[in-house]
């Protein structure tokens, strides 16, 4: 009768993790011109990265409340004593919001729905300790909790090749991006208060992940810290940032690598680079 986590695809477990850990995931839906499939299921990263080269418009949406009451209620009949969904910030999605309707339609005394105010493995560190804690046999406002104190210990910044995609998505005007391209500006972005917003300018794809690098060297702490990188179509880059990520936070238990979805995909493009820290 253990307590069942779920989640959404913009947590970016790495392959194999939600079932290891077993955390349930709901797709978003990814809309690329007249395509629509679901997210890391029907359209992967590559796929995503392809469109957003050739200037496809790439778009989401959420899952609607009838399929995360589908899960709710799978996991309910198989034997769950509550389930605790957790997802996406919702002033990046209306995922939240479905999770929420869906939990009233099942019982809102059977399902908990948590804002985690983050996404990719911010989200993903509070399913995956949630997760933990109901295998441990926490009852559902504990899982609930642990969920929502990680989301909230996470720390996440990312660095973008180019202002192109942030200018199409309408985070900055078309004159500041022909300026910041001319000058090779490199943005680097963190999530506060549930929004991906600027945090400063830096020159150079170099000095941009040497600053990621120490961003997250100043966020972990003195203590253990969980760690994981993101990239889109940056495999090798994704490579270099975690080893350096490692040499510098000695005390963590090694960095988790996951290539990103549309959600964050589509605003920042491929060649992104992100960090999530998680002191411990």
């Amino acid at each position: 009768m253990a307590v069942v986590v779920v989640t959404d695809s913009t947590a970016h477990l790495p392959e194999g993790f939600a079932a290891r850990h077993s955390v349930r995931v709901v797709p978003l839906h990814v809309v690329m011109d007249d395509r629509t499939g679901l997210d890391g299921i029907d359209i992967g990263p590559t796929q995503l990265a392809a469109a957003l080269s050739q200037r496809m418009v790439v778009t989401t949406s959420r899952p609607s409340p009838h399929e995360f009451a589908k899960v709710y209620r799978e996991q309910l009949d198989a034997g769950a004593s509550a389930v605790v969904s957790v997802h996406l910030s919702r002033h990046l999605s209306g995922t939240w919001d479905s999770a929420r309707l869906a939990a009233e339609e099942v019982g809102a005394d059977k399902v908990r729905v948590v804002d985690a105010r983050t996404t990719g493995m911010g989200l993903g560190f509070a399913a995956l300790r949630a997760a933990a804690a109901a295998a441990g046999g926490a009852k559902a406002l504990d899982v609930e909790a642990e969920a929502v104190t990680t989301a909230a210990r996470a720390k996440t910044y990312f660095m973008v090749e180019t202002l192109e995609y942030l200018r199409r998505g309408g985070r900055i005007g078309a004159a500041a991006a022909l300026v910041g391209t001319a000058l090779s500006v490199k943005p680097v972005l963190h999530v506060a208060d549930g929004r991906i917003m600027p945090l400063e300018k830096v020159r150079t794809t170099g000095r941009a992940l040497a600053r990621l690098v120490d961003l997250a060297v100043d966020s972990a702490g003195s203590g253990p810290v969980s760690i994981a990188v993101h990239h889109l179509a940056a495999p090798e880059r994704a490579a270099e940032l975690a080893t350096r990520l490692e040499e510098r936070l000695p005390r963590s238990s090694g960095c988790v690598v996951s290539e990103l979805g549309a959600v964050i995909g589509a605003h920042t493009g491929p060649g992104v680079l992100g960090v999530v820290v998680l002191p411990d």
